[in-house]
């Protein structure tokens, strides 16, 4: 069996207003100019979306697949177009970031000051001895100072590797030596959950000398940046502090042009093999796209829209959605440091409120914590200015997806549902709030330029109503460019399972998806966490929305374990809403293994259900169900160093050990 079968229906619909749809940015011209002329449409939005110091004349070379060259002939400086331009163009005193500490300090910067902030240090970077191609390595919170640090590196024309900061010494380490980065911008530590973590002190622990095999690391400076106050080790000649770096600096600093395929940021992303995969980016077929899409998808009026995007900056989204594309577009945006149940579960609320946030974009994760814990909190604060909403990182469950527009959007903002992964650079599929009909839990169409298909297993595209595996079939501007110093994984990763179909090479992205008859996309989850139970290959997110849409399910994950009968069985992992915690914790599991069977049907009803207090999470928000299907499976419990929490895993084992 090829298809991957698909057994949720979903009937609500909910069309734009009138209102709304009088104000869109995005109107139906934008689909049919793409379709008439799919180059043509993207070598337009690059010259009306962006500046360059030298006009390309050729948009596409494609003659090398699959390494693609975009407005490869013109010339660019990416900070230029984040910063200067609007400054020249008037609007200095826009205030670009509106920042809250997790202690409540803040900071708002206009682009005039941004822009001279990025300028200071760029000079303090080249004084350092950074050029165009040098990689460096930033390892922050989200502090002003990573957006600086990130453009700073994009004005010299050189390469950054933004990592995570709750990250390991090692995890560290690997990045810089695959990089080979001779700087690393730090902050002595930052703010979470009430408490300062240090960061200074993991990055002296991953620069030993004996960190890793006994090699000197590539590294020459460590550039500090003084947030978390707290004592930290110092390196005479190695270690300088950004505010004397920044002090000593020129004012100045003119944006010279690069060409479009000068390299922009390596971002690390987990490797099956265990190697880190290091996802290259370049500068202007990137910058273009994520400039659109964040123009068109989220209805960006930058003069009266507050954009605010939860993501943290070592992550894709955090790149395309904090960084490069909301100030390309001269936007106005808020940036929060810490986490959001800190000092209280209704902080992210409460900075709606004091914002007057307009357009919010965070993870379905996130938004089924804040449903477990009740509308009583979000309905305590004024979300009156919320008018898109936008959700990331997974599929979102159409019952989270209600929630979402009736809770913090006053039941009428329209959701966009985004589907885009680190190596695409930018949003791919997702509605267009002012044109189209929403359906709760699709994410609905490819953005105007961007081709995607689903295929069988044979590379056939499959009709209305059937799944399979989710493709790009033709190139797109932000796609990635390679596996830093590995084109053969970078081939055989992506390109070769569908290197031979008629049209192709085309990308494929890892993950399941299927059209409902209309033709729109439902995500159905990475292809390894489709199961095959008895011959029907089911989606671990179909199954986990059943069980979220019980009114006792706060969150669930689901695995697919091995079993000796049917291939594998659906095993599920649920968190109970604090109200039904104790009444049902152990009547819950047969309850909810019938309504999984009401639900979807008798062959996706659950082996198992535990019953868990907390799931692994990354930092940023996603379940890690390899970890869990360890348990499943009764092996031991892979590597935890990505986990939010390591100890979660440790609970969830001797719990079920003496189940």
């Amino acid at each position: 069996m090829n298809s991957i079968d698909s057994l949720m229906h979903e009937n609500r619909r909910f069309a734009p207003s009138a209102e709304f749809a009088a104000n869109a940015i995005a109107s139906a011209d934008l689909a049919e100019a793409a379709t008439a002329d799919r180059l043509g449409f993207w070598a337009e939005q690059s010259r009306q979306l962006l500046h360059w110091q030298t006009p390309f004349t050729e948009t596409l070379d494609w003659s090398n697949p699959p390494f693609a060259r975009w407005f490869g002939d013109g010339k660019l400086n990416v900070a230029e177009n984040c910063l200067d331009r609007h400054v020249a163009a008037g609007n200095g005193d826009r205030v670009a970031i509106h920042w809250e500490g997790e202690p409540g300090d803040t900071r708002s910067l206009t682009y005039a000051e941004l822009t001279a902030e990025v300028k200071r240090a760029a000079n303090a970077l080249e004084a350092l001895g950074v050029g165009q191609g040098d990689r460096v390595a930033i390892y922050l919170p989200v502090i002003p100072e990573a957006v600086i640090a990130m453009l700073a590196v994009a004005r010299l024309g050189a390469v950054h590797s933004v990592v995570f900061g709750g990250f390991s010494a090692e995890s560290l380490r690997a990045r810089i030596d695959d990089a080979e980065a001779k700087l690393v911008i730090t902050a002595d530590g930052g703010w979470r959950k009430g408490r300062v973590f240090g960061l200074k002190g993991t990055v002296d622990t991953a620069l030993a000398a004996d960190a890793i095999d006994g090699n000197p690391s590539t590294v020459q400076h460590v550039l500090v940046v003084r947030r978390g106050e707290n004592e930290v080790d110092w390196t005479e000649g190695r270690d300088v502090w950004w505010h004397d770096a920044l002090e000593a600096a020129d004012a100045e600093h003119e944006p010279r042009g690069f060409e479009a395929e000068n390299p922009l940021f390596i971002l690390y992303t987990s490797g099956t093999t265990g190697k880190p995969k290091g996802i290259l980016h370049t500068s202007g077929g990137y910058l273009t796209q994520v400039a659109y899409t964040h123009k068109n998808v989220f209805d960006l009026h930058p003069e009266t829209d507050v954009y605010w995007c939860t993501a943290d900056v070592g992550w894709v989204t955090g790149h395309s959605y904090v960084v490069y594309g909301p100030l390309a577009n001269g936007a106005t945006q808020v940036m929060y440091e810490g986490t959001p149940d800190t000092p209280h579960p209704g902080r992210w609320w409460e900075l709606i409120q004091k914002y007057k946030v307009s357009i919010f974009y965070t993870a379905p994760t996130a938004i089924r914590s804040f449903m477990k814990l009740g509308r009583e909190i979000p309905d305590r604060f004024d979300l009156s200015s919320i008018r898109v909403l936008g959700s990331v990182g997974e599929p979102i469950n159409p019952e989270a997806w209600i929630w979402y527009r009736d809770v913090i959007g006053g039941g009428s903002a329209p959701i966009v549902d985004t589907w885009w992964q680190t190596e695409t650079g930018a949003i791919m599929v997702s509605a267009l709030p002012g044109i189209t009909e929403l359906k709760p839990g699709s994410a609905q169409c490819p953005v105007p330029g961007v081709s995607i298909g689903i295929l069988d297993e044979d590379g056939t595209p499959v009709p209305h109503g059937s799944g399979g595996l989710l493709v790009a079939t033709e190139p797109w501007p932000a796609m990635l460019r390679g596996i830093w110093g590995d084109p053969e994984r970078f081939r055989e990763t992506y390109w070769s399972k569908f290197a031979e179909v008629e049209g192709g090479p085309m990308y494929f992205a890892g993950d399941g998806a299927h059209y409902d008859e209309d033709g729109d996309v439902w995500l159905l989850g990475r292809v390894d966490d489709v199961m095959n139970v008895s011959g029907h290959r089911l989606s671990t997110a179909e199954i986990e929305s059943a069980l979220v849409a019980h009114p006792s399910v706060a969150e669930a994950a689901v695995v697919g374990a091995s079993d000796e009968t049917t291939g594998q069985a659906v095993v599920a992992f649920v968190i109970l809403r604090q109200e039904f915690a104790e009444e049902m914790a152990v009547e819950a599991p047969v309850l909810l293994r019938s309504h999984v069977a009401q639900q979807i049907g008798a062959i996706a009803r659950p082996r198992d259900i535990y019953i868990v207090a907390e799931l692994p999470k990354t930092r940023s928000g996603k379940i890690m169900r390899r970890l869990l299907r360890d348990v499943a499976e009764g092996r031991e419990v892979g590597d935890t160093t990505t986990l939010a929490d390591t100890s979660v895993m440790q609970i969830i084992s001797d719990k079920l050990g003496g189940v």
